[in-house]
């Protein structure tokens, strides 16, 4: 049987990153995406792209309406690995953390919670006040993991293509989903980092020894 991921889109920015990661497991056989995506993410997804609504549904194994709370991922005895919000809206992340099952995005979330199975949100907001952190906190404390779309750039992206894989790469890992547009550390980077430290400190205090 397939493994099925479900995967929210809620109205905050970033819109780009569902996007990429719909995009990156469509061809994968072993999994079968579920998406369910929110009047606002509708809205935001036209405002910062040229893709169409047709295009990102077509991407995803299923298609859930939002409206319809009595949807197959609404139920514990649907099986998934899990699920990812991205991205997470400040709202949306309230409903999760307060079980405010509202629609069939955060009742899905809800669902994941309570079956012990990951859930991922990409909270997309800045800066954070404390009612951000504290719903972030609660979340997490249901078992959530809390993943804002914060860039690395230990390996110097040339691109936003190159900053988007690597976010996607890291969420999917939560789901034990690996995928090679992933440029993971390595051991000869922290080789490398080591042998910089050290030149510079040589560079600074030409007594100092290796």
């Amino acid at each position: 049987m397939k493994k099925r991921l479900v995967i929210g889109m809620s109205g905050a920015t970033g819109s780009v990153y569902a996007i990429r990661m719909l995009e990156v497991l469509k061809d994968r056989e072993e999994i079968e995406t579920h998406l369910v995506i929110s009047n606002s993410a509708a809205k935001t997804l036209h405002l910062e792209t040229d893709y169409t609504f047709d295009y990102v549904t077509g991407l995803a194994g299923r298609v859930h309406d939002i409206h319809n709370v009595g949807g197959s991922i609404a139920s514990g005895s649907f099986e998934t690995i899990g699920m990812v919000v991205v991205p997470c809206s400040i709202k949306t992340l309230s409903g999760i953390a307060n079980s405010f099952n509202v629609n069939l995005l955060i009742r899905a979330a809800d669902v994941t919670l309570k079956e012990r199975r990951t859930l991922a949100l990409v909270v997309r907001e800045t800066p954070f006040h404390k009612g951000h952190l504290r719903l972030m906190t609660r979340a997490a404390d249901l078992g959530a993991i809390i993943i804002p779309p914060i860039p690395s750039f230990y390996k110097r992206p040339k691109t936003i293509d190159n900053i988007l894989d690597q976010t996607v790469g890291r969420i999917l890992d939560c789901f034990g989903i690996k995928v090679n547009t992933l440029n993971r550390w390595s051991e000869e980077d922290g080789e490398r980092a080591m042998a910089l430290l050290d030149n510079e400190r040589k560079r600074k205090n030409p007594t100092v020894q290796s």
